[in-house]
Order: structure tokens, then C-alpha cells, then sequence
């Protein structure tokens, strides 16, 4: 074989095999938003323990927990001032972390026995109006419902919806925006005179695009959760992780530019794969079992090795989730408490960064 072409194909097997190993361009973490006596600890998070160990995107799960100006009527507990979110700020790009706000739009409007500050202020934007939640906590509530949706084809929901992502987007200075829109079991509800009869892919990829073409005014990228778009009785998934209703369906509707969190908490399913063969960024995400997002790391770093160049920067990363308060994860990471200490999430994240 002619020398040219045998180091021409060495070259190219080298340049394959650094590429796969190269660091990923995503190592996240995804927590709620500090309540307004944590921010200086969750400062001192970011800078003594988050940049450290080489995070470099925060997705902050801000909800309704800020003041907004332009709904002040939304506003919810002890909510952060502009002041608190610029010190969160400041402290981020001292450190090069990209932070990214998040509001819970469409699914996980309620939770347990309590409805969400939207629609407790705008009932009307309810999906299931004749649906009560319980008194107390109840698993499964009466009516197996585990999260209210709002309506997407409510003709005065988005002016408002909109305006809460404009203002915590530039409240955060961020250049995009998670909308979460995970577990969303309510959709094209019977209840809902506006949406019923409709096939669930559709309406959820049109709620998908609207908010996308909205923060494209802007030059903001969009991020969801991932688990709404994946067949959960084809994969074996199940309803929490994949879907039942056909939501499916829209992940061939929706615009390629949408990032997604693909997470998987009991095991490292390979459904980056289905994410990037459409088109789009994908981030694997853990929880709270260590071996879990160890194999999420290393499934991300085969499927980047083995990945074609058109595929192989669509593996983004990894994002850690923790899905209690941030105190408890600042408690963790400064080892405050034994609660803490012991934390499986504190502990797998501090697995997951030492191979990251």
C-alpha cells in the first residue's frame, strides 16, 4: 500500500481516537436556585467547590422564586432580588460557568397537594380544571394525576409566560434558557376544551417551537428535559422516562437546535444516541446512584469515540441533577452536616466529577 495513504489513514484513526477522548464541552449541574439567605454560601459553592472540580454550566431552577417586575402578582415566598441574582452572577463569570435560569413551563404546574403560583393566580390556564388535588399528599392522588399542566392554546398564556422568560433571562445575563417540560402527562386533556382531541406529539412540539422561536429573537438557545420524547413502551423506558401518550412523536416536529437533557437515573440507557442521530445536542444526566453516572460518563465517551464527525459533538456532556434544595447540596459539599455528608447525590456528583 502506498506510504501516503498509510499515513494519511494513521493520521486520521489519531485524530479519531483524541477526539473521542477530548473533555466534554458540558459538565453541568442542575439545582434549584438558592433561597435569599443562601446566596453568599451558594457563592462560596461556585467558587470553592463547583469551579474546581471543572463545571462549567449551572442551570439554576428558578421557577417563581424571583421578583419579578413584569408579574409581580407571580412571585412566590421569599423571592431573590435583583441584587442577590447579580451576586450569583459575578460569581459565575469570575469562574467562566454559563448559567442558565429555568421556569417550569407546561408540565409540573402543581406539585403533591399544592398548585403552582401560575395557575393559582391564572386558574384558567389549567389543562384539568375539574381535576382537585388532595388536601394532603396522596401517592397517587385520586385521579393518578401526578403534575398539572397548563393549556398551550390558551390565547393569553404565552404574553404572560414570555415575559417572565425575558425578564429572569436578563435578570441572569444568560444566553439561554431551560424550560424543563419534563413528565408532562397532561396534554390534549378532555377537560381541556381548547386542546382536547388533539394528537399530544403535536401539541407538544408546537409549545416546544413557540417557546424556541421566541428566545431565537434573542439569540437564546433553549434546553428541555428529554424524557417526553422518547417511546417509553417501545424502549421498555416506562412512563416516567419515556412517554405513553405519544409526546414521542414530536421529537421529528420539533427544531434541531434544541438542546437536550437525556436523564436516566436507575440506568445508563444509550438514548444519546436517538438525540443525536435527530439532530440534536445532547447532555446524559445522573441523580443519585453513583455507578449510574459512572456509566453515563463512560457510554458518553464511546459514543463520542465511535462517532462519526457529524455526530460526535452532539454528545455534549453531562449535567448532574439534584432534586432537593440548594441547602442541601451546599450542606454536602461543605460536609456541614452528616445528612449532607451522606447525601447519595452529593455523593454521586462527587463520583461523576473525578472522571468527567
Amino acid at each position: 500500500m502506498n506510504k501516503k495513504i498509510i499515513l494519511f489513514f494513521v493520521i486520521l484513526m489519531t485524530t479519531l481516537a483524541v477526539a473521542g477522548q477530548q473533555p466534554f464541552k458540558v459538565k453541568g449541574l442542575c439545582v434549584a436556585a438558592p433561597a435569599k439567605p443562601e446566596v453568599n454560601e451558594f457563592v462560596s459553592l461556585i467558587h470553592e467547590k463547583l469551579y474546581p472540580v471543572g463545571v462549567n454550566t449551572l442551570i439554576l431552577r428558578v421557577d417563581y422564586g424571583y421578583e419579578y417586575e413584569s408579574h409581580p402578582e407571580l412571585r412566590n415566598g421569599n423571592p431573590l432580588s435583583k441584587a442577590d441574582v447579580k451576586k450569583l452572577v459575578e460569581a459565575c463569570k469570575a469562574r467562566n460557568i454559563r448559567l442558565i435560569p429555568q421556569i417550569n413551563l407546561l408540565g409540573h404546574q402543581s406539585w403533591a397537594s399544592n398548585v403552582g403560583k401560575l395557575l393559582e393566580v391564572y386558574p384558567e390556564f389549567d389543562e384539568t380544571p375539574n381535576v382537585k388535588l388532595p388536601e394532603k399528599y396522596e401517592w397517587p392522588n385520586p385521579d393518578g394525576l401526578y403534575c398539572k399542566s397548563y393549556c398551550p392554546q390558551h390565547p393569553d398564556l404565552h404574553k404572560i409566560v414570555f415575559e417572565l422568560v425575558d425578564e429572569i433571562t436578563a435578570a441572569f445575563e444568560a444566553d439561554a434558557f431551560h424550560a424543563g417540560m419534563d413528565e408532562v402527562f397532561y396534554i390534549g386533556h378532555d377537560q381541556c376544551k381548547r386542546c382536547r382531541g388533539n394528537d399530544p406529539a403535536v401539541l407538544f412540539a408546537g409549545e416546544v417551537t413557540k417557546i424556541r422561536n421566541h428566545l431565537a429573537l434573542s439569540n437564546k438557545e433553549f434546553w428541555i428535559w428529554g424524557d417526553r420524547l422518547i417511546d417509553g413502551k417501545t424502549t421498555g423506558i416506562g412512563l416516567w422516562e419515556g412517554s405513553y401518550n405519544n409526546t414521542h412523536q414530536a421529537i421529528n416536529l420539533i427544531p434541531r437546535d434544541v438542546v437536550i437533557c437525556d436523564w436516566h437515573y436507575e440506568k445508563a440507557h444509550p438514548t444519546p444516541f436517538l438525540f443525536a442521530s435527530k439532530g440534536y445536542n445532547v447532555v446524559a444526566c445522573p441523580w443519585n446512584v453513583s455507578q449510574v453516572a459512572v456509566d453515563q460518563v463512560e457510554m458518553m465517551k464511546m459514543l463520542r469515540k465511535n462517532a462519526s464527525g457529524e455526530m460526535r459533538e452532539r454528545y455534549a456532556g453531562i449535567v448532574h441533577t439534584y432534586w432537593s434544595g440548594a441547602k442541601g447540596f451546599i450542606d454536602g459539599m461543605f460536609e456541614k452536616t452528616e445528612r449532607g455528608k451522606n447525601d447519595p447525590s452529593v455523593q454521586t456528583f462527587k463520583e461523576l466529577v473525578k472522571i468527567w
